[in-house]
């Protein structure tokens, strides 16, 4: 598209050029990209648009400000607010992408991979060809790229779009984090189905306040960015959305009023609203049994062809979420990283643990601080005993944030401090009877700690591995 179309969104445009692409990092520009500079919290972006300009691209988005740093002669639009338009912008040369896909999205505080992973599971068992957009990577028609965000910015979402449809892609299954909704970095796409998981304490640090962190979550459940809404409504935040929301469909253990799917059963449950339905999940724990249940419901609610069949097993790889490496001891490596995930993983595993449940955790710096307390006296309430490491301390002090989280474990069980991960990891392991099952909560799938900026290899599950075949030595 011409670059001075993009005046009819109100933009200011000075010149013209044929554009074919957008980029909001100039190491990524392509021949023919828009540039989009934008106000960073040390730099503005518009500075690097020389460097944008020699890798290939023919003009610059970018704010007032910013516009001081466009080369003279460089063609430029400019917003008042380019946060606001860059998704619209984008999604318009990339040709509207999303408004020809079946589209799912799942908000809430746990569960969205899983579930995110288990609608994408059953649209393939139907014959779909899916994109995945999540924590743990992006995926198109199956070939996974590496995710940096839980929700791509708007550019690069809507060139993921693009490239799905060029695949052939008919379904998009995408997680949508609070801070994605609250920066709108999804406009405008206009999902066929959102989902709700649940909503726990987390992302304080963002958030002011946890009503401030349900709203940005509901933001996702407006006419303007979707169709239909299905709700898990044992969760008090998801009941609370239900009677927000006059055509939303219900998905739970008790039964509301309005159209729903009532869950009976556990790993083997049937699904009961208008059709009835019996469904499996391999998946460990009754918080699988709801995400199950809700992505089963949302598939059922988008009408797909084949999905009766195909919700008879929801059993998706999910990498780094409740991942069993070993049987004697069970290791199992899970994502959990607040205190209600922690108690969800932890009792899910207690009840067919033969001797003592092992619990190795910490929690991230600069993040949410008054969640780690409460980490710690749900780690002290429910395990045997309690390894206390490190997560991704970022810039704060990693003895600190040991010290808070021992603040609500402490006298409650045997704790066990070894800041270093790896080490805490293997020692866990080394030292636990063949009964024993070891829970390695917090960083899940990721491979890089981040230590003061230092930026360390770090893969729990190769850690653990290792650890595992030591003890197989004679």
């Amino acid at each position: 598209m011409k670059l001075h179309t993009l005046s009819a969104l109100g933009l200011t445009v000075t010149g013209d050029a044929e554009i074919t692409g957008v980029s909001a990092d100039n190491r990524d520009v392509r021949a023919g990209d828009l540039f989009v500079g934008v106000p960073g919290d040390h730099v503005h972006g518009a500075r690097f648009a020389s460097d944008a300009q020699a890798r290939g691209a023919v003009a610059v988005l970018t704010d007032p400000a910013g516009a001081q740093f466009v080369p003279d002669g460089m063609p430029v639009a400019i917003a008042s607010d380019v946060a606001a338009v860059l998704g619209r912008v984008a999604s318009d040369i990339y040709g509207n992408p999303s408004e020809r896909l079946r589209s799912f999205a799942v908000t809430g505080t746990n569960g969205k991979t899983t579930t995110a992973y288990m609608i994408d599971h059953i649209l393939t068992r139907c014959g779909a060809v899916t994109g995945l957009v999540g924590t743990v990577a992006l995926s198109i028609a199956g070939r996974e790229i590496p995710a940096r965000l839980t929700t791509p910015q708007p550019a690069d979402l809507q060139r993921f779009l693009h490239e799905l449809l060029q695949a052939g892609g008919t379904d998009l299954v995408m997680e949508v984090s609070s801070h994605a909704l609250a920066q709108r970095r999804t406009d405008p796409i206009v999902y066929s189905v959102a989902g709700f998981t649940n909503l726990t304490q987390d992302h304080l640090d963002y958030h002011d306040t946890l009503d401030d962190y349900f709203e940005a979550k509901a933001l996702l459940f407006e006419d303007t960015k979707s169709e239909a809404a299905v709700i898990w409504t044992d969760d008090d935040y998801g009941y609370r959305l239900h009677e927000r929301l006059s055509n939303a469909v219900w998905v739970g253990r008790i039964p509301r009023e309005g159209r729903g799917w009532l869950v009976e059963g556990d790993a083997a449950f049937t699904l009961t609203g208008e059709s009835q339905h019996v469904c499996h999940t391999g998946l460990p724990g009754e918080f699988n049994v709801a995400n199950a249940a809700l992505a089963a419901a949302m598939v059922l609610e988008a009408n797909v062809p084949g999905a009766d069949d195909a919700i008879a097993d929801i059993t998706p790889v999910v990498p780094g979420r409740m991942e069993v490496l070993s049987e004697r001891p069970r290791v199992v490596v899970d994502f959990a990283h607040n205190a209600d995930a922690l108690e969800k993983a932890i009792t899910s595993l207690r009840h067919d643990t033969v001797g003592r449940l092992v619990t190795l955790t910490g929690s991230a710096g600069d993040r949410d601080a008054l969640k780690r307390p409460i980490m710690g006296r749900v780690v002290a309430e429910h395990s045997d005993i309690f390894y206390l490491t490190d997560d991704d301390p970022h810039s704060e002090d990693p003895e600190k944030i040991r010290a808070e989280i021992r603040a609500g474990a402490e006298g409650l069980v045997e704790i066990r401090e070894i800041g270093d991960r790896a080490s805490a990891i293997t020692a866990a392991i080394l030292d636990a009877d063949p009964d024993d099952t070891i829970l390695l909560a917090g960083r899940g799938h990721e491979t890089i700690q981040d230590v003061d900026g230092q930026l360390i290899e770090l893969d729990d599950r190769v850690v653990a591995r290792d650890a595992l075949a030591r003890r197989d030595r004679p």
